[in-house]
């Protein structure tokens, strides 16, 4: 496995890798098992020949001036061997510096999936990430890239980035990988003290009670939806709501009925000072398909 901390590094070694697909898997590091589930996924798509490349780089810009940059976990060996042992062969492990120009200029901005959800708690979350996933599109060129369905709305602003830039990438969802609560995996669950850990599956438990309620029909419409699912929230006491939502899976749009829709449920809330994100289909949707670029 190579280990690349520039873009000419990066670049050289592809350079002779030519002709093999390529997939890569985008991560800010702290790498956990839904990390290196990702990185299952990008060898099956890769095969044998195929190269997988990862990214571990914590992205400034999609950070807000509030939000836990400086806090966040670099556990940089722990993730290297993470990658070795899963068979990623090359990561790229770049400084800030050396992925923004100090007097950098120009972003990438998407203006319609990313202003609502955590669009609106982060205001200007997403023009980070589309700003850094296009650069990463522009350097590796990749044959396809393997995103985790944890991160919803971001999945569906990819693909909008994809679609309305025309990047030559198959984008390829991967499902949330959870623990044996029902806790979405995430690096910042280790930011949990104990009280809190304990009630932040209730999360995941919410949305899947009201996605089965959705799909048995016993909760027929959104005001019924929304209303169960502040009644099971209500359990978890150290926590904060910040907003719960009924989108199509596609659009994001939110729905006003359920009839003849395909329903996403998304939420996030405070556990403490840690922001957790979760979201689910009904019980048995096949709405979203793994590919979402284009062929």
């Amino acid at each position: 496995m190579e280990v690349l901390p520039t873009k000419a590094d990066l670049l050289a070694s592809l350079a002779d890798r030519k002709g093999v697909p390529r997939v890569l898997v985008p991560t800010m590091g702290a790498l956990h098992r839904g990390h290196t589930s990702l990185f299952d996924r990008a060898r099956e798509v890769a095969g044998k020949d195929g190269v997988v490349i990862a990214t571990l780089f914590v992205n400034p810009v999609q950070f807000g001036p509030h939000e836990d940059f400086d806090a966040y976990p670099r556990p940089l060996e722990a993730d290297l061997e993470k990658c070795r042992a899963r068979g990623v062969d090359l990561v790229f492990a770049p400084s800030a510096d050396e992925v923004y120009a100090a007097d950098r200029s120009v972003a990438v901005t998407e203006n319609r999936l990313s202003t609502t959800l955590c669009g609106a708690s982060r205001p200007g979350h997403f023009d980070g990430v589309c700003t850094v996933v296009a650069k990463f599109f522009a350097l590796i060129r990749p044959d396809a890239a393997i995103f985790g369905e944890k991160d919803y709305q971001q999945l569906a602003v990819i693909r909008r980035l994809v679609r309305d830039l025309d990047f030559p990438v198959r984008i390829l969802a991967a499902p949330t990988v959870r623990e044996d609560d029902g806790l979405a995996l995430s690096s910042r669950n280790r930011y949990l003290d104990s009280a809190q850990r304990a009630a932040a599956p209730v999360l995941a438990r919410s949305l899947h009670e009201v996605a089965a309620g959705i799909a048995s029909g016993t909760l027929p419409g959104p005001t019924e939806a929304r209303q169960a699912f502040l009644d099971h929230f209500a359990a978890a006491a150290p926590a904060r709501l910040d907003y719960f939502a009924m989108v199509d899976a596609a659009t994001l749009e939110p729905l006003v009925d359920f009839a003849g829709q395909t329903p996403r449920l998304l939420a996030a809330a405070f556990f403490g000072q840690t922001r957790l994100i979760d979201n689910v289909g009904l019980p048995g949707d096949k709405a979203l398909p793994l590919l979402l670029g284009p062929s």
